[in-house]
């Protein structure tokens, strides 16, 4: 029997997609598509494929990494 589980979101994934979506926002409004932004500027930081890229813009909007987002620059201003 499968119970509803609550997945957790790392603190490591939350700061991986933070840094994919900054790269992507810096050449969104150069009029390339999200394939060639994948390809030239995306793929050479981090290896991911193009189903992985949508998953992470789709990923952005999730309430849990968004949280865990707040808590990573939280953190990091503490020092």
């Amino acid at each position: 029997m499968k119970k509803n589980r609550i997945k957790i979101v790392g603190r490591s994934y939350a700061h991986k997609v933070g840094e994919i979506l900054r790269i992507y926002e810096e050449h969104e409004r150069s009029g390339l598509s999200n394939r060639e932004i994948l390809r030239r500027y995306i793929w050479p930081v981090y290896p991911i494929c193009e189903k992985t890229f949508y998953n992470i813009i789709n990923a952005s909007a999730d309430p849990r990494v968004i949280r865990q987002q707040e808590d990573l620059k939280r953190q990091l201003s503490l020092f």
